[in-house]
């Protein structure tokens, strides 16, 4: 079996006109993408929006790029600009609850963060802990929301996280600590134990240490 490409090899194809590189490209971060987008916007059209809008500037700056950064960094650095022109645009407007039925009777935002696949006898605490997580999160300061997405949900190294947002790596990692803690105790008042979390693992977040 062929090794599977790199996203920089892929990238570098798609920069030599093989249409099916990009499109790999895109089913591999398509999902995580989006995932990140609402976790930062709380707004699943926004997300949307934005993903197809970043997904756009990779395409109009592929000419260009260097193998001089990782395509994740440049993909998430992308996302993560769009996310704070957003943010500017709805500063004085209040984001929808991710746990807020949908229009029409559309299920809840959350239920459509993509996510790896849970057993059912694990799937009703998973239902019951995540909206906590994503309000915990949505409550968070922007600096250490992203800090902590970025890490927990994209994998991002706090070297290139740092790089991203313009500051130092112990400043991302000093984000990151915070953003724990809050977490840690937004959960406590809404009755969850970090064991709950640990032995009910939510998909695509994490409370690990920083």
């Amino acid at each position: 079996m062929a090794q599977e490409r790199t996203d920089e090899e892929l990238l570098a194809a798609y920069q030599q006109g093989d249409p099916e590189a990009f499109e790999s490209l895109l089913r591999r971060y398509r999902a995580p993408l989006f995932t990140f987008l609402l976790r930062m916007l709380g707004d699943r059209e926004k997300a949307e929006d934005l993903a197809q809008e970043t997904f756009l500037r990779i395409v109009k700056g592929a000419s260009d790029w260097e193998h001089r950064a990782r395509f994740q960094t440049w993909l998430f650095t992308i996302a993560r600009n769009l996310c704070v022109d957003q943010s500017r645009r709805d500063r004085f407007r209040r984001a929808d609850s991710l746990d807020a039925e949908g229009r029409d009777g559309e299920p809840p935002m959350v239920e459509s963060v993509p996510g790896t696949g849970i057993d059912p006898e694990r799937g009703a605490a998973s239902a019951r802990i995540r909206p906590l997580l994503q309000e915990a999160l949505l409550s968070l300061p922007a600096e250490q929301r992203e800090v902590f997405i970025l890490r927990e949900q994209a994998g991002v190294p706090f070297r290139e996280i740092a790089e991203m947002i313009g500051v130092n790596e112990n400043t991302v990692k000093s984000r990151m600590r915070y953003a724990l803690e809050a977490l840690r105790k937004a959960l406590a008042a809404a009755g969850v134990t970090e064991e709950a979390v640990t032995e009910e693992p939510v998909p695509g977040i994490g409370l690990g240490r920083a």
